[in-house]
């Protein structure tokens, strides 16, 4: 038989209301009181009836995280900082349902009897469908990652064109002035906004916009490796190439030396979001640093906050990104 809230309140000689307050950490009891209660718990080795909780609280302790695609475009680093910012707020009083948008062909699953809450990190605006069917059924959301304009959500994203803008800067300050970019995944917004922010650099500079020097890619590491590829093979090649993410940025590291060339004596690299594996590449990868975790764990507690007060403030947050500097930028 499995251990129930008033085996414990008998254990503890108190109304089982009062066990159901310390197992959901209220503070309408004594610290005191709230430790025995969960020792005895512990000792017992019990575990919640969600099916029973949901019931009496008509909430399902779901929270959905959705993404555009697992697959598609997104890095398993940036999902790795994805999961590991929600689930340091996300604790195991909630379930955590997570999936692609680019999953589903029909969204009557989602509902609000099956969401407490959902954070959709937002790639694409091919996304808008799902948000405007997740807000007319009322479930709490908070949107990251894209710009959300003229609705009112939560919407907490980085400032990627900012970031974009100070690595063409510095390669500018380093006295480059031919330089390339590996764009990101065509119909994303993060790709827009870094080249644009790249662009803007150039322009603000004076330097002109050359169209050889800008290359599809799609946030792969075998798209930066192609795009270093095309670029040796023109007759005057760029002396600084731009990556939309730092995946791109090894594999175009990677291209250059399996081409006789090395990086930053023939070509500088700066990539972009700043993950693990960029202080050890070789040479250590300058890059611009994106804060997705930080941006997981301010969505994960906006919308816990959400879910508790339904009426709270609606607002866009921005993040600054940062150039991180490393070894993979040569002055000229």
């Amino acid at each position: 038989m499995s251990v129930t809230i008033k085996d414990i309140a008998r254990l503890a000689n108190v109304s089982h209301t009062t066990v159901s307050r310390a197992l959901n950490n209220s503070p309408l009891i004594k610290e005191k009181t709230k430790r025995k209660i969960l020792d005895i718990a512990a000792e017992m080795n019990y575990k919640p009836n969600f099916n029973a909780k949901s019931l009496v609280a008509q909430k399902s302790f779901t929270i959905g995280l959705f993404l555009t695609s697992l697959t598609d475009g997104t890095s398993s680093s940036f999902f790795a900082d994805v999961l590991r910012g929600v689930t340091k707020v996300i604790d195991e009083n909630y379930n955590m349902f997570v999936r692609g948008i680019d999953d589903y062909h029909d969204l009557s699953s989602i509902h609000r009897n099956r969401y407490d809450g959902i954070i959709l990190i937002s790639q694409s605006e091919r996304d808008q469908a799902f948000l405007d069917h997740v807000l007319k059924q009322g479930i709490p959301v908070v949107v990251l990652n894209r710009k959300i304009q003229g609705q009112s959500v939560i919407n907490i994203l980085a400032n990627e064109n900012e970031g974009a803008y100070l690595a063409a800067s510095h390669f500018i300050e380093n006295g480059h002035n031919r330089m390339a970019m590996v764009q990101g995944k065509e119909g994303f917004k993060s790709s827009q906004e870094r080249k644009a922010g790249f662009l803007h650099a150039l322009r603000a500079h004076g330097l002109p916009v050359q169209s050889e020097y800008l290359i599809r890619g799609d946030y792969t590491m075998k798209s930066g490796y192609s795009a270093v590829e095309a670029l040796l093979r023109l007759k005057n090649p760029p002396t600084a190439l731009f990556c939309a993410n730092d995946d791109m940025a090894i594999g175009a590291m990677n291209a250059l030396y399996a081409n006789g060339k090395r990086c930053p004596d023939d070509m500088s690299i700066i990539g972009f979001d700043d993950i693990g594996f960029s202080a050890y590449t070789t040479p250590s990868l300058t890059t611009i640093k994106k804060p997705t975790e930080k941006i997981s764990v301010l969505g994960a507690e906006s919308l816990l906050s959400l879910i508790e007060n339904p009426l709270a403030e609606c607002r866009q947050t921005l993040i600054s990104t940062e150039l991180i500097v490393r070894n993979s930028v040569r002055k000229l």
